[in-house]
C-alpha cells in the first residue's frame, strides 16, 4: 500500500468506496480554483450552462488540471486499487451553484462506459467543501458482488448528468453513506458503486472534480476507440490512442486534441446507452 491503509483497501474492495483521502493542499486547491475561473471567464458563463464538451477532459486543454490527474498522492491511491500502469481516460466537473436544485438521481457511473473489465476508480477531488449540506455523495455498499444495474437516460431537469441516467430496477438504498469531503480531500469509488447526491442547501459553491482512472489493460468494448492519457507506469496494451500534456493553456492544438477526445467520448456515450437498452430489453 502506497496512500491507503489495508482496512481502507479492503472497505474499497467490499463496498466499492473509500473517504476520505488527504491530497491538495490549501495553496494546490487555489491553483486549480483559479484555472476553472480562468476557463469560465472564456466561456462566459458557468462550466455547467456551456457546451457539454467543457465539462469533461479538461486535462487535455489545461496544464494546472493536467497536474491535478498527476497528483502523487491521488495516483498512490490509486495506484493501491487498480496497480501501477494508469490510464486518464476521461473526467468532469461536477459543480453545484448555492442553494441550487442540481442533483443527482442513483446511478452506477459505469454503466455506460463499455469497459471491460470492470476496473474503473473515480478520484472524486472537493475543492470546496463537499458536506451533506452542500449536497455530497451519498454512495450505497457493493457488499462484495458489483454487478450492473438497469438504467434509463430520462434526461430530468437540474440532473447534474446531462443524460440523467438512473437506475429502473428495484434495489436496498436503506443505508447510503454520506461522503462528506472537505476542501483538498478526495474519495475514490468504483464504476460499479451505487450513488447519488442530494441539492445543495449551502450557501456556497460546491466545487468538485471526477477523475477517472483505469489500469491499461482496461479496454472499450464498442466500435470506437477512444483517446486517453498515460498518467503513471506504462502501457503495454494499446486499447487508446494515448494523448500528451497540453503545452499551453487552451492553445490551438490543446483545443484540437480536446475537441477529438470529446467526441469520441460522446460518440461512444451514445454507443453504449443504446446497447445498455438493448442488453436489458432481452433479458
Amino acid at each position: 500500500m502506497k496512500a491507503l491503509t489495508q482496512e481502507q483497501f479492503e472497505a474499497y474492495r467490499y463496498n466499492g468506496f473509500v473517504f476520505p483521502v488527504p491530497a491538495l493542499t490549501p495553496p494546490e486547491v487555489a491553483t486549480c480554483l483559479a484555472g476553472l475561473q480562468r476557463l469560465e471567464a472564456e466561456l462566459g458563463c458557468a462550466v455547467a450552462d456551456a457546451d457539454i464538451k467543457w465539462r469533461s477532459h479538461a486535462y487535455a486543454h489545461s496544464p494546472w488540471f493536467n497536474d491535478l490527474i498527476r497528483h502523487p498522492r491521488i495516483l498512490d491511491a490509486v495506484e493501491d486499487v487498480i496497480g501501477p500502469d494508469i490510464l486518464v481516460w476521461t473526467s468532469t466537473f461536477f459543480i453545484k451553484e448555492p442553494h441550487s436544485s442540481t442533483f443527482a438521481a442513483w446511478h452506477q457511473d459505469g454503466a455506460y462506459f463499455g469497459l471491460q473489465p470492470k476496473e474503473q476508480v473515480c478520484a472524486w477531488v472537493a475543492l470546496t467543501d463537499a458536506s451533506r449540506e452542500a449536497g455530497c455523495m451519498e454512495q450505497l455498499s457493493s457488499r462484495g458482488d458489483p454487478r450492473v444495474r438497469h438504467h434509463a437516460a430520462l434526461g430530468m431537469a437540474n440532473s447534474i448528468n446531462r443524460a440523467g441516467q438512473t437506475i429502473m430496477e428495484p434495489f436496498d438504498d436503506s443505508a447510503p453513506v454520506a461522503m462528506a469531503l472537505r476542501a483538498g480531500e478526495f474519495s475514490l469509488h468504483h464504476e460499479l458503486a451505487v450513488h447519488r447526491s442530494a441539492p445543495n442547501n449551502a450557501s456556497h459553491r460546491r466545487v468538485g472534480i471526477g477523475l477517472n482512472y483505469i489500469p491499461t489493460h482496461v479496454r472499450v468494448d464498442g466500435p470506437v476507440r477512444l483517446m486517453a492519457m498515460l498518467v503513471r507506469g506504462e502501457d503495454r496494451y494499446g486499447h487508446f490512442d494515448l494523448i500528451d500534456p497540453p503545452n499551453a493553456e487552451r492553445d490551438a492544438a490543446a483545443l484540437e486534441v480536446h475537441r477529438q477526445v470529446s467526441e469520441r467520448y460522446r460518440e461512444n456515450y451514445r454507443h453504449q446507452v443504446a446497447r445498455h437498452a438493448e442488453m436489458f430489453a432481452a433479458a
